[in-house]
């Protein structure tokens, strides 16, 4: 038989560096799961990836055991480590802050692929020449 689902939480949360301070403690604790078992599990699972940013949709059941699914990291954040840059651009249209190149751009979009909504890998590409275009990154050929 099927556990019953209380709630289903989503966090983004630096691979290898989970704790239970907050933001971990502070979306967790209501719902009365053991934090520092899920600290340890999202640190077992990601600590080949260090230094990215992982999302973690996590499903609480009633009886407060969980389980958590891992997504790729966000567009942004890849994007922001392709162009070597600290953060994207306040005023996007006139301000550009780095530069990606379209090998870039394409294995961005095959790493998302599974998280993206589209069809094909031209179409992932264009979402993420999309994000570029509003972070202030010009890709070049």
């Amino acid at each position: 038989m099927a556990k019953k689902i209380k709630t289903k939480l989503k966090l983004q949360l630096s691979a290898g560096k989970a704790n239970p301070a907050p933001p971990v403690g502070t979306a967790l604790g209501p719902h009365g799961i053991n934090i520092a078992e899920f600290c340890k599990q999202f640190n077992d699972k990601t600590k080949e990836m260090t230094g990215d940013v992982v999302p973690a949709e996590i499903t609480i059941f009633e009886d407060r055991s969980f389980s958590f699914i891992l997504k790729t990291s966000p567009a942004s954040a890849l994007l922001r480590k392709a162009a070597g840059i600290e953060k994207g651009s306040a005023d996007p249209l006139k301000t550009k802050v780095g530069k990606v190149t379209k090998a870039d751009v394409r294995a961005i979009a095959e790493k998302k692929m599974p998280d993206l909504n589209a069809n094909d890998l031209d179409a992932a590409e264009k979402i993420i020449r999309g994000t570029a275009r509003s972070m202030g990154i010009e890709v070049i050929d």
